[in-house]
């Protein structure tokens, strides 16, 4: 009896360290699991009105109220990107792999060309605009390129990835991509398989460099190789509409 009523203290001390071990570790994964709510619960609120202010911005008329809107857009992006807790790799910021570089370049300069050949068998004219686009607007759109990549994949692709996972987060920004180019039908389709290959080919390669090259190769190609009477100086959203 003695020795039972000696130990007895020491049991109930043992197991009252196991219930605040648990009970921390139960806290533990609880705080975890309310700060991961929270980061995707801003995920979603960023991508909710960085992409709110860019459909704003495509239907709002040329002008000020235009101007204002975009330079809203612009801050709220980069302000979202630089707070936010992705690293440089993650946003794709880095060179890509000489493998990884050469096999997007490649597959995109294959597109290219079967886009000018498929118009060619068409019967379209090369080139199908003899004003347009001009040397000055292709590198401006080779910039634009770049541009629209880092928006496409810096921005909403590693937030809606942070919340829905790589392979969904590829069909999310893809349907994204393609809706902001509504209601042009050529370009809201070609932007739908587009943002797929982009898309893909960034959560393989983690770089937007080359991704932006092939972006302008093949906006290029299409702009040379279908009448601007179909693609209205590529133009999306009211611009679409009043173009003339």
């Amino acid at each position: 009896m003695a020795a039972r009523s000696k130990s007895f203290p020491q049991d109930v001390t043992s197991e009252r360290c196991v219930k605040r071990i648990k009970l921390r570790k139960a806290e533990s994964e609880k705080g975890t699991s309310t700060a991961l709510s929270l980061a995707g619960g801003m995920a979603w609120l960023q991508v909710a009105v960085g992409y709110a202010l860019i459909e704003v911005v495509l239907w709002t008329p040329r002008g000020r109220a235009q101007s204002a809107v975009m330079l809203m857009a612009t801050v709220c992006i980069l302000l979202f990107t630089g707070f936010g807790h992705y690293s440089a790799r993650e946003l794709g910021l880095r060179l890509p792999s000489l493998k990884g570089a050469a096999w997007i370049l490649t597959s995109g300069l294959i597109a290219a060309a079967g886009i000018v050949a498929g118009a060619g068998l068409m019967g379209e004219n090369f080139p199908a605009n003899t004003t347009w686009p001009t040397v000055n607007g292709a590198w401006q759109y080779a910039i634009w390129g770049m541009v629209q990549q880092f928006i496409l994949q810096s921005f909403f692709y590693v937030r809606l990835e942070s919340v829905l996972g790589s392979g969904r987060a590829v069909l999310a920004t893809a349907f994204l991509f393609s809706a902001a180019h509504i209601p042009s039908p050529v370009l809201t389709v070609a932007t739908l398989l587009g943002a797929l290959f982009f898309c893909e080919m960034f959560r393989r390669c983690r770089s937007i460099y080359p991704l932006g090259i092939v972006h302008a190769m093949l906006g290029l190609a299409m702009a040379v190789s279908f009448p601007d009477t179909l693609l209205r100086h590529m133009r999306v959203g009211l611009g679409y509409l009043h173009f003339r």
